[in-house]
Order: structure tokens, then sequence, then C-alpha cells
């Protein structure tokens, strides 16, 4: 079983080339975590500053930038993936989960903020958004924030 992980960049000259296999390792990480065994798809887009607060401010009214953004395709229940809740590829039968976008420039600064470098911090935010993908939220300070957090600690482990 393979996942298709589509990377891109919407801004030349952003660096790090070695985010899209990062991205890539936190993406496996998190679906292998959550028990996922099928096939899926999703997209990550790597962006700046400029480019994830544009897309923040049209599709939530919120005119800020910030570290990721992620779009699921289903309406999923956080640790029960249900293969039969979600959009399919009509060619292939894969699972679609959605689309993330990640500013590569504030995922830096953080992992420096932060103390535990870039690619600790991308992985972070993969792992962050595949879980969004999959249901997780943490809108507020309660039970789904804190088992959403839970997660991230499961996956993430002592990875890098």
């Amino acid at each position: 079983m393979e996942h298709e992980i589509y990377v891109s960049r919407e801004v030349k000259n952003l660096g790090h080339r070695n985010a899209a296999a990062l991205i890539k390792k936190a993406v496996r990480m998190a679906l292998d975590a959550e028990g996922i065994r099928v096939p899926c798809i999703l997209s990550v887009m790597l962006t700046d500053e400029e480019g994830i607060r544009a897309v923040n401010r049209e599709f939530r009214n919120v005119d800020s930038a910030t570290d990721v953004l992620s779009f699921p395709l289903n309406e999923l229940t956080p640790g029960a993936f249900d293969p039969e809740a979600c959009e399919r590829d009509l060619d292939t039968g894969a699972i679609l989960l959605g689309d993330m976008m990640i500013s590569l420039p504030r995922c830096e600064k953080q992992g420096e903020e932060y103390g535990h470098g870039f690619e600790r911090e991308i992985m972070y935010l993969t792992v962050h958004s595949v879980l969004h993908l999959l249901g997780y939220d943490h809108v507020d300070e309660g039970e789904k924030k804190r088992q959403m957090r839970l997660r991230e600690k499961t996956i993430m482990g002592d990875t890098i």
C-alpha cells in the first residue's frame, strides 16, 4: 500500500530542499499511527508568509499569516477512521484526505524559537495537519485539544 503525497512550492527560492522528504515521512508516520491501512492521497503546498496569509484571509477570514492550514475533504471522527465515509479517487479508489499549506519561513522561525530546528518543526506541523485531515481539532482548551496534543506527542515520539 502506497500513499500518494504531493508536495509543491507556490514560491521559488524558499530553501529547505529536504522539506518534501520530511513531509512525506511525517505523513506516513501519522497515517500509520492512526491505523490507516488503505491508500490515501493528499497534497501539500509550501509557501511564504504572504501566500499563507492570503489563503487564511480568503478561507478563514483571518487576516494574518500562520504556520499551517488544513483543508479536510471528509468529516471524520478523531481516532475512528472510516474509509466508507471518505471521498475516493475515481481512478484508483484511494482515499482523498485533503490539502495542507505550510509556510516555510514561519516553520523555520518556530523551529529556532522552540529550539528543536526546522526538521522537527516541519514534521510536527505536518503531523498536526494530517490529524486535522483525520477529524482532530483543537478549537478550545477542552478534551478535543488534549486528545489532539496526545496524538501529536505519540506520533512524533523521539523523531529527530
